[in-house]
């Protein structure tokens, strides 16, 4: 501040997170494009929040406080799955764990409250976006409400920010109070209820929804139908004598907008201060990587983007992206590797359909699974070209493609230059991808493809290797106890593993974080869309044999995969034979009305009752 001149910022931009000033990190894209609009701000990076004194570094700011817990949730930062605390936090410098409290925007706008009374808070990022309505908190396993009523902020911004932050940045420079920006797209705010606008979409309250599962479910299925920036309705949701209100999502930015908030100056380093601690962890990884798109339309029901982010797909320009590409070979510690060409899925460069541009994406519906819609334009060439060229830079050795590929829409494009080309240029021996699971009733709980395709597409990949002579392989993502999978169903999925003779090395428990479909699942035990009853896994000892069953080769994990295949009624799998799970020279198989009575009921076995065990 003293340098430029400053004796006052217009704005302190308060996170859970070291500072990095690279476009992966949301809160560099908002501070730069804030900084481009000509506004001063201040960057509070991991505040003491048990003093006053750090909340008062840069004094009180003309504008407001802009908050937010950092990259990814507070609460998934500290915690497992199985709600141990992590010994390490990739943004923190040294990955050093416990520099930010737990649910840190509402510790974080507490304070600034404590000390500034009632200046403007506007709150944003994962955090706040996924917890802007009532939503079950499965650290306090309880509803509780919007994280902009129990924060006392002022303005939620859902979404990326990068419109609705400098709309309000410029309406409060003009003099308007805080209190009465209402309008602005992608953004949350609070009213009494007799203020309450009559357009839109109203959905349970937090009283209901706190009180009925079968309410809950209802205000999930409509907070996630109207997540659209063409049809989407304004959302209404009362909390007491308050009503909180939605707007319609942001629109999504232009391919010339995009291109202007990348090519802003980022110094795409972490903070030198950090230099002595060994940097920032979460930095190395998106180094060398270049995002071409943004959204999703895969729309799986465990996966936030699409309540976040949003269904549709936005990207940059060929020229954009290959001028980073360019810059990032001019960088200290580049060795010719680009690590990722990619985004939320890599393989998506337009929208589903040409339907989308007009009418928006389909309420309820998905446009890859159970099966590709009809309407679903498969077409990689613009990507193709996009890699092709980038390849051709100067100093660029080889481009991987490490943040996913979508393989159900792969296998739904009739060409097959691209996955000719995933294989042979973009690999590094071993590609990631996530069937997630291999029964089908369980696919259609996460809202992904049935099995029959990944082993399609398994099937093809490995035969485009062997044609070209490499020795390639596949790392499947794998998630254990979702909703509806039972302790036979991850059985069967255990059975396949060892059938294609697969290790996964990515193996995730279930995490019931705020804003999916599936965590509305997890919580009411029911599917939003059908009402129909759904078997979840709770306790955390079924949760463990699902998990270990999916590990079942590992010495340390034998205990709990024979416990779990004695409870499945699968004790035919433990012992000598071939199509043995767990080698047990010493195991005595129950007796066969033993093994009946251990099976699960048709009440909770979802698929693998359909099938004929071996005996």
């Amino acid at each position: 501040m003293t340098e430029r001149g400053w004796d006052s910022v217009d704005f302190v931009y308060v996170s859970g997170d070291a500072y990095v000033d690279h476009p992966s990190f949301g809160a560099s894209i908002i501070t730069r494009v804030l900084e481009n609009e000509g506004f001063r701000v201040a960057f509070l990076s991991q505040p003491d929040w048990n003093s006053d004194h750090d909340f008062m570094r840069f004094g009180r700011p003309e504008l407001g406080f802009l908050v937010s817990s950092g990259n990814i949730d507070s609460m998934v930062a500290h915690y497992t799955a199985a709600k141990k605390k992590r010994s390490e936090d990739a943004y923190t410098p040294g990955g050093v764990a416990g520099k930010r409290p737990d649910y840190a925007v509402e510790v974080y706008c507490k304070k600034i409250r404590s000390v500034y009374g009632d200046i403007p808070i506007v709150i944003g990022g994962l955090e706040a976006s996924l917890r802007r309505f009532a939503h079950y908190d499965y650290w306090k396993d309880e509803v509780v409400p919007s994280i902009l009523i129990s924060s006392t902020a002022d303005i939620l911004s859902f979404g990326m920010g990068e419109k609705s932050i400098p709309e309000i940045a410029h309406r409060l420079r003009n003099g308007e109070d805080v209190s009465s920006i209402r309008d602005v797209r992608g953004t949350c705010y609070v009213c009494p209820t007799n203020e309450t606008p009559y357009v839109g979409a109203e959905c349970p309250s937090f009283e209901n929804v706190k009180s009925n599962k079968k309410e809950y479910a209802v205000a999930a299925r409509i907070q996630q139908d109207e997540q659209d920036h063409i049809r989407g309705k304004l959302i209404k949701q009362k909390h007491g004598k308050q009503m909180l209100v939605q707007n319609p999502p942001s629109l999504p930015l232009t391919t010339e907008e995009m291109d202007a908030v990348y090519a802003l100056p980022y110094m795409r380093a972490w903070h030198p201060s950090y230099d002595a601690r060994g940097g920032v962890p979460g930095f190395q990884e998106v180094q060398f990587s270049v995002a071409h798109n943004r959204g999703c339309f895969g729309g799986c029901n465990f996966c936030s983007l699409a309540f976040h982010q949003g269904r549709f797909i936005s990207t940059r320009s060929h020229e954009s992206v290959l001028k980073e590409v360019e810059l990032l070979t001019k960088q200290d510690g580049f060795k010719g590797y680009i690590h990722d060409i990619g985004g939320p899925t890599a393989n998506f460069r337009h929208p589903a359909c040409d339907l989308q541009k007009e009418k928006g994406l389909c309420k309820g519906k998905k446009c890859l699974a159970p099966t590709p819609c009809p309407n679903l334009k498969a077409d990689h060439s613009d990507y193709l070209s996009l890699l092709n060229k980038a390849r051709q830079i100067p100093g660029v050795k080889k481009i991987f493609i490490r943040s996913g590929i979508r393989f159900d829409y792969l296998m739904a494009d009739k060409n097959d230059a691209f996955f000719r080309s995933l294989v042979e240029n973009h690999v590094s021996g071993q590609l990631k991808v996530a069937p997630e699971h291999t029964c089908d009733a369980v696919l259609d709980k996460m809202g992904k493809p049935h099995s029959d395709v990944f082993k399609a597409f398994a099937k093809k990949y490995f035969k485009i290797t062997a044609k070209i002579g490499k020795e390639q392989y596949l790392v499947p993502y794998l998630m254990s106890s979702h909703p509806g999978c039972t302790l036979q169903d991850a059985v069967e999925l255990a059975l396949f593993l060892k059938k294609e003779r697969m290790r996964p090395e990515q193996v995730q428990d279930f995490y019931p974080t705020p804003g999916t479909i599936s965590t509305a699942m997890f919580y009411t035990e029911l599917d939003p869309y059908t009402m129909e009853k759904v078997y979840v896994a709770k306790e955390p000892h079924d949760k463990a044999m699902q998990r270990a069953l999916l590990n079942f080769w590992i010495p340390e994990k034998k205990a709990l995969v024979i416990d779990a295949l004695r409870k499945a009624g699968r004790t035919d799998l433990i012992g000598t034979g071939a199509e043995c799970l767990v080698y047990d020279p010493k195991f005595r198989k129950q007796p066969q009305n033993q093994q009946n009575r251990n099976k699960p009921s048709d009440k909770e076995s979802s698929y693998a009752n359909k099938k004929k065990h071996r005996r």
